[in-house]
């Protein structure tokens, strides 16, 4: 089937109920104490800095952050919602400026295979999980580890139907690159399209996005 769009979607906080970041805070509040993120949003370190700094802190069993990652609660029927998008010709990308350590695990467990640009790590428990950044992708980011607005401008030369949904500050930029009725956004994203005066679609849910566009309510 022809592509007809392509739905390039943040993963923490989007494609999830929770983000990785803040499960990890809550769980090891010890890392909160040391400023990474004031840092960053500070603008004295970049965000990739502050998230590899705070996920190396990690002290645990893996079997301890395997649960912290379950809890991220990954949308319900997530193949289910994917293979309806690709029935109506719409292609799924996730775009993460999180580790793809704990993303592959989610995805693999819901058992859905779609690409996946996010930072590479791999965890020790002595170590904590060592995120780097992703050298060898062509969107890599020394910023963000993955630069987003890129993944969305070669989505948009693929095809001019494409719709973006995240929620935090790494998705600002691509937000702005796809019309408003396919900019899909909540949390931290939204409150900052409101008050820039931008338009945008809300949502609670990941699949609340999905339903809009097969209904057609992005309409291309």
């Amino acid at each position: 089937m022809k592509i007809k769009g392509i739905l390039v979607s943040d993963f923490d906080g989007t494609m999830t109920k929770h983000d990785f970041y803040d499960l990890v805070c809550a769980a090891f509040p010890e890392i909160s104490t040391k400023g990474f993120w004031r840092q960053y949003e500070a603008g004295e370190i970049t965000h990739f800095e502050a998230l590899r700094s705070i996920f190396s802190l990690i002290r645990a069993p893996e079997s301890k952050l395997l649960e912290i990652v379950e809890s991220m609660e990954i949308e319900p029927k997530l193949a289910q919602i994917v293979q309806a998008l690709d029935d109506h010709g719409w292609k799924v990308i996730v775009a993460s400026a999180g580790c793809d350590w704990y993303i592959r695990r989610l995805l693999k467990k819901s058992k859905v295979a779609i690409e996946v640009y996010a930072n590479p790590g791999e965890f020790f428990p002595d170590k904590g999980l060592l995120v780097s950044l992703p050298q060898d992708s062509p969107y890599c980011s020394q910023e963000m580890g993955i630069n987003k607005s890129a993944v969305v401008r070669q989505a948009l030369k693929e095809s001019p139907c494409v719709a973006f949904a995240g929620d935090g500050r790494p998705d600002l930029a691509p937000a702005m690159l796809v019309k408003p009725v396919r900019r899909f956004a909540k949390s931290w994203l939204a409150k900052k399209l409101r008050e820039t005066g931008e338009s945008y679609v809300a949502f609670n849910r990941w699949s609340e996005i999905a339903e809009n566009i097969i209904k057609g309510e992005s309409a291309c």
